[in-house]
């Protein structure tokens, strides 16, 4: 069955988010012959090329400068009425979770949040979701006249066609709150839920002075971000933005290297996803072992450094 699928995307400083992209990817898979429309609700610089070979037919481009909840939610809900869209994905970032809710109450229907698979079948599409720490799979489907969905990063992937999108100005709706600035953490390391490399420690490291091992080894590994589990964060080692687990940021990496990580159930339930997962602790029974695709025992002291010469 054809779908149209509406994708928000998220930017951020007029620079698209890389899991918009996959998200406009598997709305592509999905669509099966239907139209796929791209919708950036703030001013943006965007790639023809790139967004229609991740999957995107039409692009359209707010006219307002600023991030507005309402204002953008508002604009989606009436471009998927315009559109006939059958579905609306997002990102399931801080915002796009902000933005799911609203859009799906106001277009009367429910939505599946924080989706790492789908399917297209005839009587529409089917979410999968990790529930219960990721101890269990939920499949979803939407009883409502259009399918709302955030997707999780890093399960997702562009089209990868050779085609490019149309890209059209879209007139924004009124608002009642604008988000003036963002304070972010400065720094060259991608935030730890989009990077493909994750170099994580935990209260094994001994002290926050010895995250120097964990950036030497960052440094080795091309686009790498740091992590932490939720003790780190909780002792004032690390901010929370780079807290992974439960109740801190959801990942799904290329690589985890979990350092110093004993792989509590709350830790495991924001990384069990990553497709390799290394984990270096000097206790051989740490639960974190039973997860790991490899596992080295010893003293982080001894183990990050020669690791570091390694690579």
């Amino acid at each position: 069955m054809m779908t149209n699928i509406l994708v928000v995307l998220e930017t951020r400083d007029g620079a698209l988010r890389p899991a918009s992209l996959e998200a406009v990817g598997a709305a592509h898979a999905a669509a099966n012959g239907g139209t796929v429309t791209a919708l950036a609700t703030e001013q943006a610089e965007l790639d023809a090329a790139v967004l229609g070979s991740a999957g995107a037919d039409c692009v359209l481009i707010s006219d307002v400068a600023t991030h507005s909840p309402d204002g953008a939610a508002a604009t989606a809900v009436r471009v998927a009425k315009e559109r006939d869209a059958n579905a609306v994905f997002l990102s399931a970032t801080v915002r796009g979770r902000d933005l799911t809710g609203r859009i799906a109450a106001a277009l009367g229907t429910g939505f599946a949040a924080d989706c790492t698979a789908m399917e297209a079948t005839e009587s529409g599409l089917s979410f999968t979701r990790p529930v219960f720490g990721s101890k269990a799979l939920l499949h979803v489907r939407v009883n409502g006249p259009v399918a709302v969905a955030s997707l999780r990063g890093n399960h997702f992937a562009p089209a990868g066609r050779d085609t490019n999108a149309e890209l059209e100005s879209c007139a924004a709706e009124s608002s009642q709150a604008q988000v003036l600035s963002v304070a972010a953490k400065s720094g060259e390391r991608p935030d730890v839920s989009e990077a493909n490399r994750i170099v994580a420690g935990g209260r094994g490291m001994g002290d926050a002075a010895n995250w120097s091992m964990l950036e030497a080894i960052a440094d080795k590994l091309d686009g790498a971000a740091l992590g932490a589990s939720r003790a780190v964060v909780d002792s004032g080692w690390r901010p929370h933005g780079e807290q992974v687990g439960q109740t801190g940021k959801t990942v799904s990496p290329e690589l985890y290297i979990a350092c110093g990580i004993s792989g509590a159930i709350q830790h495991l339930a924001g990384m069990s996803s990553s497709k390799c997962i290394v984990a270096i602790n000097k206790d051989a029974e740490a639960p974190i072992f039973q997860h790991a695709t490899y596992g080295i025992v010893g003293k982080v002291e001894e183990v990050l450094p020669a690791l570091a010469d390694a690579l």
